[in-house]
């Protein structure tokens, strides 16, 4: 980002996706690309054998079904071990179980953002309004006995 350029609200430059590759952008930018949507702390299952997976309404134990945001965020890690840190290095290895609608996959692939994303509409209730995220849909881990999984398994809300 050059001096030249202008600084929206939250001190990004306006539409930086479209000219940063995903692997040029900040911490912050990385960070606002997520429009919380809950997809990816959904508890996903994959054949063994066709490598398809499948994405299931059961959610981590640290996923707020009321904001769509992981509860512990920043000390995620130290509670759930396996929770995956998404950085632009890993996205090649990760593309695959990530949802359809997700920024990040959309502009590895170049496509663009969908008008309901938060940087784009300004409100990150936007994504909920639009009927994608999974808000109000899931049910805690803890909840659910891992050999029942296969029972909630759900289309992506796209």
């Amino acid at each position: 980002m050059s001096d030249d350029d202008p600084i929206d609200r939250d001190g990004l430059a306006p539409r930086f996706w479209e000219r940063k590759r995903l692997s040029e952008m900040s911490e912050k930018e990385w960070e606002a690309l997520c429009d919380g949507c809950g997809k990816c702390c959904l508890n996903k299952l994959e054949d063994e054998d066709s490598g398809e997976v499948a994405l299931t309404r059961v959610a981590c134990r640290l996923f707020d079904d009321a904001t769509c945001r992981c509860g512990q965020y920043e000390t995620r890690h130290r509670i759930v071990p396996e929770c995956i840190s998404l950085t632009a290095k890993k996205l090649d290895s990760h593309i695959y179980w990530m949802p359809e609608t997700c920024a990040y996959k959309l502009l590895w692939q170049g496509k663009p953002l969908f008008d309901w994303h938060p940087l784009i509409s300004g409100t990150p209730e936007s994504v909920h309004r639009a009927g994608v995220s999974m808000q109000g849909r899931t049910v805690p881990e803890f909840d659910v006995d891992d050999d029942d999984w296969e029972d909630h398994i759900i289309e992506e809300p796209t």
